[in-house]
């Protein structure tokens, strides 16, 4: 293997993964995943968790209700101390 065919050690492809995932890039096309099995095995080990992860905790939206509650329990917490400070 040559210094062209995989630019970057193992430590500074693991160090530059999360950008490399959050930009959507494709990470089978990138030099070092090719040229490197044991990076390879890690990305492969990280979307199995990730698909993993996703099964156990859906994404789901809360009820309009939960966040009327909160708003309401904010107002509460916040009323009259706001209220004494703006003299209308």
């Amino acid at each position: 293997m040559t210094q062209e065919e995989n630019p970057l050690t193992c430590e500074e492809f693991q160090a530059q993964l999360p950008e490399l995932i959050g930009s959507g890039e494709k990470l089978a096309m990138n030099p070092h995943i090719q040229h490197c099995p044991r990076c390879r095995s890690l990305l492969c080990d990280l979307k199995t968790i990730a698909e993993a992860a996703r099964e156990l905790l859906p994404i789901v939206d809360p009820p309009d209700e939960v966040w009327k509650h909160i708003e309401s329990a904010i107002r509460n917490e916040q009323g009259p101390r706001e209220s004494e400070g703006r003299r209308e």
